[in-house]
């Protein structure tokens, strides 16, 4: 279980780590814009449309990532106070009960949402029409990323509890 726990982890650091300069690409991309429309009074007509769907894109694939280093809101003030066996019994409450059915959830409706958007064509509504299908694809991607660390976390919860009743 830890070596899958573990392999789970190595992939959201990796997968993390590729997209995280992402926003630098889009921070140059929004620069771009802002010196066309200032010194040339124009604004580009593709600009808006691709930073607002690789923001979205990087704000969703960071999701694991943030979730591997435990960079989420959690109630911590609660968790603290209780003994690790406790802990990790909430953990698998919370995940298995709450989290991982949601996480489920997005990838039905996410690839529905998907496969709508990919055998329509889709594309943004301004003068340059861009694909809005790779944006929708990635809510799929992300959710299995999330429910792959969801996973690693439940293991975890197990091998601690494991650890607990046999000591």
């Amino acid at each position: 279980m830890n070596a899958i726990a573990k392999a789970i982890d190595a992939i959201n650091e990796l997968f993390g780590r590729i997209i995280a300069p992402l926003i630098a690409i889009i921070t140059l991309i929004v620069l771009y814009d802002i010196v066309s429309r200032f010194f040339f009074g124009r604004p580009s007509d593709w600009a808006f449309d691709v930073t607002k769907m690789l923001f979205g894109a990087h704000f969703m694939l960071m999701a694991a990532y943030g979730l591997r280093h435990h960079a989420h809101v959690e109630v911590d003030v609660v968790k603290r106070l209780l003994s690790r066996k406790k802990q990790a019994v909430l953990d698998l409450i919370g995940y298995l009960v709450f989290f991982v059915p949601f996480i489920w959830l997005l990838l039905t409706y996410g690839w529905a949402f998907f496969e709508r958007s990919f055998s329509r064509g889709e594309t943004t509504y301004g003068m340059v029409s861009i694909p809005v299908y790779p944006v929708k694809g990635v809510i799929v991607v992300a959710a299995a990323l999330i429910l792959l660390q969801a996973i690693a976390i439940v293991l975890r919860a197990i091998m601690q509890l494991r650890e607990e009743t046999s000591a």
